[in-house]
Parts: structure tokens; C-alpha cells; sequence
């Protein structure tokens, strides 16, 4: 039987569950998740091995009005590996009515000719059968072009193989474009630093979510012991941010430690001393040269 490989990425309003989506199909966390909008930021590939072949899954930030700069490079990014993947997913879920930012997105799906359309309804597992009805008669209405429309729960793994079968499907014929035992093409210090500001994301709001960003000076493994050091640094915008994410006597900034540790162990196997700075870089998000020395 003939191999089949390509690219597929997924795209809807922000939160609708690309990253969820796509650590389930992978079978490992390799995108972090939070409810703030815009927490993808970069383009990071999951790869899933099939008995048919391999997909490799593009994970990239939702699709906003821009006010940054930071934004303005992230929309980019995505018309990007719009423009360059074999298959796109559209994600609506099952619980909200389409409304018009779907149909704005289902419509912007025509200037990608290339790639096959899949329409994908999520969170079945929390719809009543008469929403899921409703939403895919919805989603199935928005294009004509859809080669197939299928509901499932990434939470659930309902109906995951269907959509996973049914990409491979439509990928192009050919050999597995990374080595079998691979699940992302990520460096170790970049999933680190996601790591580290998945943890930091979590209980802070209005416009701090989108002023962290997160750099890893150094990972080592300590002499005659089974620690690895890792150092790294949380960026902020402001010194009032800054605050916020220490806490009072330290204790916010211990407990980002605490769970970062927790997610970064199993990917170095053993344990970590983790080493937690913040530091105030003025206005980053706007400024192309700071943007540039944290990577976007």
C-alpha cells in the first residue's frame, strides 16, 4: 500500500480549541492550551504516525485584529502556512452558534485553492445531540466545497481516528516527512519556555496574557547528580507586570516554578532545579528589534 504525508493545520476564532485539537491527534502535549486568546504564537508541527502514513499537524495562532506589531507578524505567519499546507480543518464548536467570525474565516478558506477543506465540529461531548445536528447543518452550509464534516471531541478522543483516517486521506502520495519516533520538531529549550508560559498565563487577565514571553538562557546537566539546570526568563512590558507575576513575597512566581517543573521533567526524564527571572522589557510587543531577540 502506498504511503501518503503532508501538512494539514487547523483555523477558527481564537479559543476554539486548535491547540486541544491537535496534542490530542499527536498523543502528547507538544502545543500549549490556556483560555486567553492568542497563546499559540508560533508555528509548532506535530507529527502523527498512521498505519497509512504520516501527518503533520501545524499548529499556529488564531486568527485576530491586530494592535502590535507581535500581532501583525502572527497573522502573517499564518496566511503563511495557509498558503502551504495540503489540507486546512475549520473548527466550530458544537456548543455556540455560527456566527460571523466563523463565516469571515470560512469565506477568507477561498484564497487557499490548494488546500482540501475539512469542517471539523468540536466539543460533542458537552453538546446536546439537537446542537450537534444544528451546528453541522450550520458548518456544512458555510462552503460547498467541504470534503468531509465531521463532529468529534479532542477532550474525549470521540471520533478522532474518523478525522485523523480521513486527512490522511487527503494528503499527497509519499514517504513520512520526519523520522517515525519523532511527535514535534521543537527544540528542547522552546518547549521549555512554552511550558513556563503556559504556567504563568494561568489566573492572570486584561492585558498581561499577551505581554508575557518566556527565553531560556541555559539548560545543563548538573556533575554527579541526576539534576538538569535549567535558567530561564519571564518577559514583561511594565514593572507593574512584573509585580503581578512575582506576587506577594515571591509566591505567585514560586508556584509558576512549581508547575513548570512539573511539565518539564518528563521531557528531560528526571529531575529539574528551575531558576525563575522576571525582567521588564519596555513595549516589546511593538518593537521590532526586541521582537527579533525573542525570536518572532
Amino acid at each position: 500500500m502506498s504511503s501518503r504525508s503532508g501538512f494539514v493545520t487547523f483555523v477558527g476564532r481564537p479559543n476554539v480549541g486548535k491547540s486541544t485539537l491537535t496534542n490530542a491527534l499527536v498523543g502528547e502535549k507538544v502545543a500549549i492550551t490556556s483560555d486567553k486568546p492568542q497563546t499559540t504564537r508560533k508555528a509548532i508541527r506535530g507529527i502523527l504516525n498512521r498505519p497509512g502514513g504520516q501527518l503533520v499537524i501545524v499548529d499556529t495562532p488564531g486568527i485576530h485584529k491586530p494592535r502590535t506589531l507581535l500581532g501583525q507578524r502572527l497573522n502573517d505567519l499564518v496566511e503563511q502556512v495557509l498558503g502551504d499546507v495540503d489540507a486546512i480543518g475549520f473548527l466550530v464548536p458544537a456548543t455556540e452558534k455560527v456566527g460571523p467570525g466563523d463565516r469571515r474565516i470560512a469565506a477568507s478558506l477561498d484564497g487557499y485553492g490548494r488546500a482540501k477543506k475539512v469542517a471539523i465540529v468540536t466539543k460533542v461531548d458537552i453538546a446536546s445531540r439537537e446542537e450537534i445536528t444544528e451546528r453541522l447543518m450550520e458548518v456544512d452550509a458555510l462552503r460547498e466545497d467541504w470534503d468531509a464534516v465531521i463532529p468529534l471531541s479532542a477532550v474525549t478522543d470521540d471520533q478522532l481516528d474518523v478525522l485523523a483516517d480521513e486527512l490522511l486521506k487527503l494528503m499527497p502520495k509519499g514517504p513520512p516527512l520526519y523520522p517515525e519516533g519523532m511527535v514535534t520538531d521543537e527544540s528542547l529549550e522552546d518547549r521549555i519556555a512554552e511550558i513556563i508560559r503556559e504556567a504563568a498565563l494561568d489566573g492572570v487577565r486584561d492585558e498581561l496574557p499577551h505581554s508575557i514571553a518566556v527565553t531560556v538562557e541555559d539548560i545543563a546537566a548538573r556533575e554527579d547528580s541526576d539534576l538538569t539546570d535549567v535558567y530561564a526568563n519571564i518577559v514583561v512590558e511594565r514593572d507593574s507586570q512584573k509585580a503581578i507575576i512575582i506576587g506577594r513575597g515571591g509566591s505567585r512566581l514560586k508556584d509558576v516554578g512549581a508547575r513548570s517543573r512539573a511539565g518539564i521533567e518528563p521531557l528531560v526524564g528526571g529531575r529539574v532545579f528551575l531558576s525563575l527571572r522576571v525582567r521588564v522589557a519596555k513595549e516589546w510587543q511593538r518593537d521590532p528589534k526586541q521582537l527579533g531577540r525573542l525570536g518572532f
